[in-house]
C-alpha cells in the first residue's frame, strides 16, 4: 500500500492485535478459541521482557487504521525467530507483506543474527510463497491437529 507506514509495536497494540488474529485465523482457517490464549501469551511475554537492543515488533498502519505487524525476537545467540507476522484482509496482494518482511529481515541481519526461523502453516499459501521468494527454506513439515482443525505445521529457515 503507498501511503501504509511502519512503526514500532507498543504496548497499546496488544489487544487488537490479538484480537485480529482470533477474528482472521477463525475466518481464514476456521481456528478455535483455543489461538488467542496463544497470541495473547506470546505478546504478554513480548511486552513483559523483550530486548529492544535485538528484538522488535513493528505495526503496519494507514493514517490511524491498523494493517498487520511482524516481530523479530531472540530465538538464541545466532536466531532470531519471526512472529505474529498478520496482515488485514484489505492490505493483502499490496506489497505491504513483502515490506514487513524485508523491514523485520533487515533489522535481524543489522542486529547480528546469522538467521532466522519461523514457524506456520502450510494452508497460509501467499506467506509462504513470501518466504521462498525472500530466500527461506521449508526445512520441516508435519501433520498435526491443532486450533480444533487437521493442519500441517511448516518451519522454514533463512541464513544470512
Amino acid at each position: 500500500m503507498e501511503n501504509a507506514t511502519l512503526r514500532e509495536f507498543r504496548a497499546t497494540d496488544t489487544d487488537w492485535l490479538i484480537a485480529q488474529h482470533g477474528t482472521q485465523y477463525a475466518a481464514d482457517e476456521g481456528f478455535d478459541d483455543t489461538f488467542g490464549p496463544l497470541v495473547a501469551s506470546i505478546l504478554a511475554g513480548f511486552n513483559a521482557s523483550h530486548d529492544p537492543a535485538c528484538e522488535r515488533g513493528w505495526i503496519a498502519q494507514q493514517g490511524d487504521k491498523r494493517l498487520g505487524s511482524i516481530f523479530c525476537v531472540r530465538m538464541d545467540d545466532s536466531t532470531a525467530k519471526l512472529r505474529l507476522f498478520l496482515l488485514t484482509p484489505e492490505a493483502r496482494g499490496k506489497g505491504l507483506g513483502k515490506k514487513l518482511l524485508a523491514t523485520c529481515m533487515g533489522f535481524a541481519r543489522e542486529k547480528g543474527y546469522s538467521g532466522m526461523q519461523l514457524w506456520t502453516h502450510e494452508s497460509h499459501k501467499a506467506a509462504c510463497a513470501l518466504y521462498a521468494k525472500a530466500g527461506w527454506t521449508l526445512t520441516e513439515s508435519q501433520p498435526v491437529h491443532a486450533f480444533g482443525c487437521d493442519l500441517v505445521e511448516q518451519t522454514w529457515i533463512f541464513r544470512f
